[in-house]
């Protein structure tokens, strides 16, 4: 089946402009649910200095889905179906960040424990899950993908301008155009204590395992074992993280 595509769903006659808008920013329907999310965002969300930054603490936990204590929202954070993201304490979500758990039938977005995510970074689910465990780190300009599940483990490092792509399109009809076919997903997971160097991309279907380090710009195709080091395009295993040399 064909994913509708967000232009087909925004110039769809059969539907209003409310009915429209509150599926792909709401989340939910009806018009309390509506005029709820707009005073918060109007009230909060692009505030400036202390007072924004009080604001959206105090506010935006009434929209979401869970939150701890001690989260901070920076200013112009975007959240999209946010009666489905979750967060834990001790989190920072720093500025212009978008943050959209998007979809019919998902789970969500899932934020853990003392959680950085950096300015301007992109949490986006289309009918997929993200789950961000414990204290891990992502930088500034980065971007998860999930149109099945996507998971980062605990204490690991994204680096900026990172790509985690939990999604694919089907090109095999050459007939049609590759928008007109199914989208197809097999997730990405992210092990514990993992590094993704600086503008690595991660393809659907790959898993990298715990303490293993991807190379800055590297394009991962295939799955990174636990301590393995894996660089280039596309990445390859270059040496292991222990105490044994390549020669043993």
């Amino acid at each position: 089946m064909t994913d509708m595509r967000a232009q087909d769903q925004l110039f769809d006659r059969r539907t209003s402009a409310r009915e429209k808008y509150a599926a792909l920013v709401v989340g939910r329907p009806g018009l309390g649910a509506l005029i709820k999310h707009e005073l918060v965002t109007l009230l909060s969300q692009n505030t400036p200095g202390a007072l924004g930054l009080m604001l959206r603490k105090t506010l935006y936990p009434s929209l979401l889905g869970a939150c701890g204590r001690n989260v901070i929202f920076g200013q112009n954070v975007v959240l999209r179906h946010p009666h489905k993201i979750r967060i834990g304490s001790d989190v920072v979500i720093d500025d212009n960040c978008l943050i959209d758990a998007k979809g019919r039938s998902n789970r969500g977005i899932t934020i853990g424990n003392g959680v950085f995510i950096g300015r301007n970074t992109i949490l986006s689910c289309k009918d997929g899950d993200i789950d961000i465990d414990d204290r891990a780190n992502i930088g500034f300009n980065s971007e998860i993908f999930s149109a099945s599940a996507v998971r980062i483990g605990s204490d690991t490092l994204i680096a900026a301008y990172c790509y985690l792509i939990g999604g694919d399109h089907d090109f095999s009809d050459p007939s049609q155009p590759i928008l007109a076919q199914a989208r197809r997903s097999s997730g990405v997971s992210v092990g514990t204590g993992a590094w993704l160097g600086a503008g690595a991309k991660v393809l659907d279907g790959v898993l990298i395992g715990d303490g293993a380090i991807v190379g800055a710009g590297a394009v991962v195709r295939e799955s990174v074992p636990a301590r393995a080091i894996a660089v280039g395009v596309p990445a390859k295993i270059v040496g292991q993280r222990d105490h044994r040399t390549n020669a043993d």
